[in-house]
């Protein structure tokens, strides 16, 4: 990407490096155990690879989003697939956006070193998409909010040290996101029980789990941003988030196609390499040219979301496109391999588990759709 100097591209080799020694040797091992260990965020923290771009005041390196982008690009190319770009990039930001002083000076700080992880609670097992029928409840009770309700598919949920979660201040709220508020509840909060971690398709490492709030009090202090408002910061928030899950399909599609290619120069059938059939070196060629299509127009909609202006129906076209995209990479990649290709000796089976979810989270392709046309005038 043209944005990126000289003193990123240094960056990014001293985070290559981190991953090749801290984190690909004992990847297989979290895949397995289905978590990622609490070492390895202190170790993060401690190179500035967490919110790198949190002003030193508030604890963070001092940095900008471009090392955001670089770290998401390497984690990505890496095929890994755990919560530090969630933590980093889309929850730290709530907090660094709409905190007051004092929140920002009590949690910040930790987001950044890794002593605190970070989980944002919006989906509820009756709501997926339609953030503003959620039906967790904080009702205030003196200087607390007493909260109660059930959330689900929360990433980091079991890990997480500091939950950002969406409830209704006000169930009778009309129109109903009006209602909505964000308020902090910190994970030892008597009433917030961490129910079971789900068991996934894919992104193995990254634990998922349901959160239940039984009468959980959570002082009024706690509430981030005005009352009401919420839905708006969800909104505002979500541009970002998608550019980053965008960014990293982008990313997990070269890895496997630079993998696939590498694997039909050397892999011979019927008496030369499987490159050399017609039939394959033409599917690569068209894989090859969706990949760069998806690069270039990533790298236009992420210079424009870094100088500040509205790209909300570039972003949905990018989180729908490249996240498709991605998806046809690893089918027809997988395809490729044959019989290696079902079996876990190759890395390819579980780069196509981990991708399937990018058509899901953070904004299903159906709603980036949606947002699409609602922006064309339909």
């Amino acid at each position: 990407m043209e944005f990126f100097t000289e003193e990123h591209e240094i960056f990014r080799q001293s985070f290559r490096r981190f991953i090749e020694k801290e984190i690909l040797p004992q990847y297989d091992e979290w895949e397995k155990k289905g978590e990622t260990p609490r070492g390895i965020w202190k170790k993060l923290g401690e190179q500035g690879y967490l919110c790198p771009w949190l002003e030193e005041e508030y604890g963070g390196p001092g940095g900008s989003f471009e090392y955001s982008i670089i770290i998401n690009q390497e984690t990505a190319r890496a095929a890994i697939n755990v919560g530090f770009g969630l933590h980093s990039d889309i929850i730290a930001p709530y907090l660094a956006s709409y905190g007051t002083e004092e929140q920002k000076r009590k949690w910040l700080p930790g987001c950044a070193s890794g002593d605190t992880i970070l989980a944002i609670a919006m989906t509820e097992p009756n709501t997926g998409s339609d953030l503003q029928a959620i039906s967790t409840t904080a009702i205030k009770d003196g200087d607390h909010y007493v909260l109660n309700g059930q959330k689900t598919f929360i990433s980091n949920g079991i890990a997480a040290d500091l939950f950002i979660v969406a409830c209704k201040t006000d169930p009778q709220a009309v129109p109903a996101h009006k209602g909505i508020s964000l308020i902090v509840v910190e994970a030892d909060t008597p009433g917030l029980v961490k129910g079971r971690k789900l068991e996934k398709l894919g992104l193995r490492s990254q634990d998922t789990a349901e959160i239940y709030f039984e009468n959980c009090r959570v002082p009024v202090a706690n509430l981030l941003g005005e009352e009401g408002r919420g839905f708006a910061y969800m909104m505002e928030k979500l541009q970002q988030e998608r550019l980053v899950s965008s960014v990293y399909s982008q990313g997990l599609a070269e890895r496997m196609l630079s993998d696939a290619i590498e694997y039909a120069k050397t892999r011979e059938a019927f008496g030369q390499p499987i490159g050399k059939f017609q039939y394959n070196a033409f599917k690569i060629a068209e894989l090859a040219t969706e990949v760069e299509l998806g690069k270039v127009f990533l790298e236009k909609v992420t210079a424009d979301h870094l100088a500040g202006k509205d790209v909300v129906t570039q972003v949905s076209m990018a989180k729908y496109w490249i996240g498709e995209m991605a998806n046809r990479v690893a089918y027809q990649c997988l395809q490729l391999y044959g019989g290696y290709g079902y079996s876990e000796e190759y890395p390819i089976a579980r780069h196509y588990r981990d991708v399937r979810v990018h058509t899901i989270y953070a904004g299903s392709s159906e709603m980036m759709k949606l947002i699409i046309a609602r922006k064309l005038g339909f």
